[in-house]
């Protein structure tokens, strides 16, 4: 099985939308991806936006041309702090297969790889987690994360603020 991972476009609105509606029990409550046409649209103009720096990246994992999950590199810094956060999410019925192990890690490559690579340049991700999500942190510590902390009441999701824990990784620690 060969995962792919390109970024988004107009043209992938639908199936992404079919994907996150077939998805939602495997969503809930963890994360709230676009689940309409317009909140697709705002995702995408969100990673478009280069004002002054790109500031959101993202791919879409797809398994023989079938969308499977997707993959955000977001709130990037560059400067002395090459820093971004990670999320991620697979679609049904591709969880549990290793899709998003294989596309995670892709996409924490193209973040680390330098400018000149056609990378991110990035030095550290950060990956925020529930504490209940096994799933997600068996994945995220499988790619080498570590854990650093325990964030209360750290991001809105569905209108709860959700406590986290913080996982993070370094180039150094990635390439080694």
């Amino acid at each position: 099985m060969e995962v792919r991972l390109h970024p988004p476009t107009a043209a992938d609105g639908n199936a992404f939308i079919a994907a996150v509606e077939r998805s939602r029990s495997l969503h809930h409550p963890w994360i709230e991806p676009p689940a309409t046409s317009d909140g697709y649209r705002a995702w995408l103009a969100r990673l478009a936006a280069r004002n002054p720096y790109q500031r959101h990246v993202a791919f879409l994992a797809t398994v023989d041309g079938e969308l499977a999950g997707f993959v955000n590199v977001t709130e990037i810094v560059l400067g002395a702090f090459r820093s971004a956060y990670l999320g991620y999410g697979a679609f049904s019925p591709w969880e549990r297969r290793g899709v998003m192990r294989s596309a995670v890690g892709d996409a924490v490559d193209r973040a680390f790889a330098d400018d000149a690579s056609g990378g991110l340049g990035l030095h550290r991700l950060e990956a925020n987690i529930q504490p209940e999500n096994d799933r997600s942190k068996a994945l995220i510590t499988a790619l080498g994360f570590r854990l650093e902390g325990y964030s209360p009441r750290y991001l809105r999701i569905a209108g709860e603020w959700r406590d986290h824990e913080r996982y993070a990784i370094t180039a150094e620690e990635w390439t080694a």
